[in-house]
């Protein structure tokens, strides 16, 4: 029976691994037969059950399938994990039924374990959760947000859940392959977090030790990357920029409204928030209705996953082209756009400047310089993105990077942790 699981709960896919004291860690499947998939994406959907009985909840690809089938009568979320720092979610109503965030994030995990191709044994074992080093949100509180992971998370039967550092736990994975000592900076572009760990292992009798030196983050990840695009190529097809008139005065439509568009944990809300009720408001005084019209219909039909899946198709494209055709039926069967890389570079600079002056803060906070560091482990998802990785062989040279596992390294890591003897000495408190 494994000693330790490790959860990586993430913004946009969730992966499950496993160790056994002495062993190594083993990724655990979802699904059965020809569905089964390494890790499933972090997806909620509910379908309406009225007019009786709590909406039925799906998790990952049967979610989408719920959705497909189902389209209009469920309610879909996704990007969850963005929402649990902020003090301004409440929770929110799905066909009558109110859902905090926890009772939401402890039906994806009930879900999500439900779908694992062999069952979990929970009974004697270890659950180490990754959290980020800097949580996404304008103004995220901490201590909430652990608080909101803790209450979530104490109904699975574990005997001890921990938590520890997302890029520390991608570290004790990436440490497995070092031949030699080194001081490792490991950095996690996800999907709602960019994180930096700085350690030094080193490996005495055969056991491996390992120091942590410094970490720091960012609430600038994927999930940004991904506004960027909508920002320049979707948002002026749905009104983006256009007016209304008001009192005898023409008016900028509040691009606000937009940005709840854009930010796919937002949008999961927005149907029923104030914000989308004042769109709707707005329209017949709009000078271009038509493109609001658009806007509403879009929100109406709950498309943002498959807008979402649009772009972040065409965005993981251009790490391997020069430029992609940007499609979404929904705006029309002749919508088609081109995006190139160097038009995608320019939207996303200003972000990466970001992510440098966070990676130079966290190796200042350790006294590191960039000589220092012997080697640099990229993970997750957006690290894949080409400019992104051009900054960090322009700064340590190409020969320290090193990449693989992009999606399962932390999983990996947590599980390895919660198999080790002193496994509370890397959780937080």
């Amino acid at each position: 029976m494994p000693k330790a699981y490790g959860l990586d709960f993430g913004t946009s896919n969730t992966v499950l691994a496993a160790c056994d004291s002495g062993a190594g860690a083993t990724q655990l499947t979802f699904g059965t037969d020809r569905e089964i998939q390494s890790g499933i994406a972090t997806l909620l959907s509910f379908l309406d059950r009225s007019p009786g009985g709590l909406p039925l909840a799906a998790v990952g690809p049967w979610a989408i399938q719920q959705f497909l089938e189902h389209m209009g009568d469920v309610r879909f979320i996704q990007s969850l994990k963005t929402f649990v720092a902020s003090k301004q979610f409440k929770g929110t109503g799905v066909f009558g039924s109110p859902y905090d965030f926890e009772s939401l994030m402890r039906t994806f995990v009930h879900g999500a374990f439900a779908h694992l191709s062999a069952p979990m044994n929970a009974d004697g074992a270890r659950l180490v959760v990754g959290r980020p080093v800097i949580f996404a949100g304008n103004a995220p509180d901490e201590e909430l947000a652990m608080a909101r992971y803790r209450k979530a998370l104490t109904s699975f039967g574990f005997d001890d859940i921990l938590f520890v550092y997302e890029p520390v736990a991608a570290a004790f994975s990436f440490a497995q392959r070092l031949g030699q000592d080194a001081l490792v900076l490991v950095a996690d572009f996800g999907g709602g977090t960019s994180d930096y760990s700085l350690m030094r292992f080193s490996r005495k009798g055969g056991v491996l030790k390992a120091t942590p030196l410094g970490r720091g983050g960012v609430g600038v990840a994927g999930d940004t990357f991904d506004y960027r695009i909508i920002d320049n190529v979707i948002l002026p097809e749905l009104g983006k920029g256009s007016h209304y008139k008001s009192m005898g005065k023409v008016l900028e439509v509040p691009p606000n409204l937009f940005s709840n568009f854009a930010r796919w944990h937002l949008l999961s809300v927005f149907k029923t928030s104030d914000d989308y009720k004042e769109m709707k408001k707005l329209l017949r005084w709009c000078v271009e209705p038509d493109k609001i019209e658009l806007f509403i219909d879009l929100v109406d039909e709950d498309q943002g996953y498959p807008l979402y899946k649009a772009v972040s198709d065409a965005k993981a494209k251009l790490s391997s082209q020069d430029s992609v055709e940007l499609r979404f039926a929904p705006l029309g069967r002749d919508f088609e756009v081109t995006v190139t890389r160097s038009e995608f570079d320019g939207w996303i600079a200003e972000d990466l400047g970001r992510l440098d002056k966070a990676l130079d803060q966290t190796l200042a906070a350790a006294g590191v310089a960039d000589a220092d560091v012997d080697q640099v482990f990229l993970t997750g998802g957006t690290s894949f993105v080409p400019a992104l990785r051009s900054m960090f062989q322009a700064r340590f040279g190409a020969q320290k990077l090193a990449g693989g596992e992009e999606l399962s390294s932390i999983a990996t890591g947590l599980a390895l942790i919660g198999a080790r003897e002193d496994a509370g000495d890397w959780a937080l408190a």
